[in-house]
């Protein structure tokens, strides 16, 4: 018997609007904002109420504001989000056996083969009851025979929803939605797509799959899988992660300062990428140096939930000249972020300069494409220009010198 599988995707519907409600009953019905809450912010969350005038995540704030001046605006606290959603986790974890958990508020649920004692929907329909029960969060979900379509499902489902797509009927429920629904489709391939005349998820179904390969390369064989509803990626069970590290042993002992600060803020910057690259946050700091003796001593610092460089480096660069003395040789450096939680991409949309946070992701994807260490900050790179830098005034390297307007 071929056994298709069965996977649940579930959202909290605008999860830390939902969180800021759960504490704040005034908040119920209003148009809401959640993001830095500067003229340089961003939205990184906004209750239905908001979207009717047009706002949307990722928006600057300041147009929000011109959008709806009557919504009311708060700042993020990624705290009190942690905690709500490992809530939910823990329902979840208690009811299924295999969860991937992608974000803060979203999760993947297999139940393959559950059916054999009770329906994979019923199953999937108690378990959302029992979270909204238990932890007074609105929550929709997706059930089908992949990812992907589970995925699209719940964005159809939502608000506060469940729809259920019966195998074999994946091809008709998708044709009619746009493009912009399947999940890899951003707005630069959105446009290419249109330009190409193609609106709806039915007319890519129609293409013949070379010709999405030939306009769109690797990408457009993805895209035109997933609109026909192909998607074989695993549900791969979520550990939580409570700490990524790095360390450097020198080969020779070392006193060069510039030196020994240039490695830092590159492994730093590895750091901060890796979590960015797992959607992750940070809230506490450690760094360790052991001397030439092998006296080895520690320092660790909390910070608010962060993955930006530009939060993370002074710091470590901070616990560096707190602890390192100078005239002794240095054998090894090490660098470790822990209290790590995920949800990554949206809570960094509370850091209030759009700047940074642009010019992260646009050196994250040119890691992706060309290897972690494609682009690093002139510090970085053990670059010849960090000895006209002095590490202890902490003057930036004349790369971001020359880039402050």
């Amino acid at each position: 018997m071929n056994h298709h599988r069965s996977i649940v995707h579930m959202d909290l519907d605008t999860f830390f609007v939902s969180c800021e409600r759960l504490l704040d009953s005034r908040l119920n019905g209003k148009p809401v904002l959640i993001g830095g809450t500067s003229d340089r912010g961003v939205v990184a969350s906004c209750s239905y109420e908001a979207r009717q005038f047009g706002i949307h995540s990722a928006m600057p704030m300041r147009m929000a504001k011109a959008l709806c001046p009557e919504a009311i605006i708060l700042r993020g606290n990624s705290g009190i989000y942690t905690k709500f959603s490992k809530n939910v986790t823990d329902v979840i974890k208690e009811t299924v056996p295999l969860y991937e958990k992608t974000s803060i508020d979203e999760f993947y649920i297999d139940l393959t083969g559950m059916d054999k004692f009770f329906g994979c929907h019923k199953l999937a329909s108690e378990l959302r009851q029992r979270i909204i029960k238990e932890t007074g969060l609105p929550i929709s979900f997706g059930l089908s025979i992949n990812k992907t379509v589970s995925k699209i499902a719940t964005g159809e489902a939502k608000p506060n929803n469940e729809i259920r797509i019966h195998s074999g009927t994946e091809k008709p429920f998708l044709a009619p939605l746009s493009v912009k629904k399947i999940p890899m489709v951003g707005n630069v391939t959105y446009k290419s797509l249109c330009d190409l005349g193609v609106k709806r998820i039915k007319t890519v179904q129609d293409m013949p799959m070379e010709l999405m390969h030939k306009v769109l390369g690797k990408n457009g064989l993805s895209i035109w899988k997933k609109a026909n509803g192909i998607d074989n990626r695993p549900v791969i069970q979520y550990h939580e992660r409570k700490s990524i590290s790095t360390e450097r042993t020198f080969n020779k002992d070392t006193t060069n300062v510039s030196k020994l600060r240039g490695i830092i803020i590159a492994m730093a910057e590895n750091l901060a990428y890796q979590l960015r690259r797992g959607n992750k946050l940070t809230a506490c700091i450690t760094f360790k140096i052991r001397y030439s003796d092998f006296q080895t001593y520690t320092q660790q610092q909390r910070i608010p939930y962060s993955s930006m460089d530009h939060s993370i480096i002074p710091v470590v660069l901070d616990l560096f000249k707190k602890l390192y003395h100078r005239r002794l040789l240095v054998r090894l450096i090490g660098v470790k972020f822990s209290h790590l939680v995920e949800g990554g991409h949206q809570i960094n949309l509370f850091e209030d300069n759009e700047k940074h946070l642009h010019l992260s992701q646009a050196i994250d994807k040119m890691r992706e494409r060309y290897g972690d260490r494609s682009v690093i900050t002139a510090a970085g790179m053990e670059a010849k220009s960090i000895s006209r830098w002095n590490p202890f005034t902490g003057e930036p390297p004349p790369l971001l010198a020359n880039r402050r307007q």
